[in-house]
C-alpha cells in the first residue's frame, strides 16, 4: 500500500552552512565592529546577539537572507519570541529550531485530512505523520492539500513508498 511520511526536519547541513556565513558577514560588517553582535548556535535554537533591539534586527535580517540563499525554509527557526535584556548592553534573542510535528499540530494535520474526503489514512507516529492510501494519485492529493493548509510548518515529504 503506497505511503509517505509528513515530517518537520530542517537539513542540518545547509542550516549550520548559512549560519556560518552570517557569522562571517557580521564579523566583517563595519556597523558591527566594536559591538557584541554575533550568532551562536546549538542543536536546538539560536542565540542571536547584539546591543540594541535594532541591531538584533539587524542580525536577524542577515540570517534570514543567509537561510533563503542557502535553500533553508526560514519556518524553521522561530524568531516570535521577544528578545531580552542581557548583562551591560546586551540583548538576546533566543530562537528555537523546529523539529517534528508537535502534537497539536499533528492531530490537526489528521483531522484535516480525515475530514477533506480523500481515499487516505493518516496515523500519527511520534513526530511524523504517516498517510497511507490505495492509490497514488490519492496520496498525491493529499500531499497538495497538506501543503497548502499547513501554515506556518514547514513540512517535508520523506518515504514515498509505492
Amino acid at each position: 500500500m503506497p505511503s509517505f511520511d509528513a515530517v518537520v526536519e530542517p537539513n542540518r547541513v545547509e542550516l549550520r552552512n548559512a549560519i556560518d556565513q552570517a557569522v562571517r558577514e557580521i564579523g566583517t560588517r563595519f556597523d558591527f565592529k566594536g559591538t557584541p553582535a554575533a550568532v551562536e548556535h546549538s542543536d536546538d535554537e539560536l542565540t542571536l546577539l547584539g546591543n540594541s533591539e535594532f541591531q538584533l534586527g539587524q542580525v536577524r535580517d542577515i540570517v534570514l537572507a543567509k537561510l533563503a540563499k542557502r535553500g533553508v525554509d526560514a519556518r524553521y527557526v522561530d524568531f516570535t519570541v521577544a528578545p531580552e535584556k542581557g548583562g551591560g548592553d546586551t540583548w538576546r534573542l533566543h530562537a528555537p529550531i523546529r523539529s517534528g510535528i508537535g502534537g497539536d499540530d499533528a492531530k490537526r494535520l489528521q483531522t484535516l485530512i480525515k475530514h477533506s474526503k480523500l481515499k487516505v489514512q493518516a496515523a500519527i507516529q511520534g513526530d511524523t505523520l504517516r498517510v497511507t492510501g490505495g492509490k497514488k494519485d490519492d496520496l498525491q492529493a493529499a500531499i497538495a492539500l497538506l501543503r497548502k493548509e499547513a501554515g506556518t510548518l514547514p513540512l517535508g515529504f520523506k518515504n514515498f513508498r509505492d
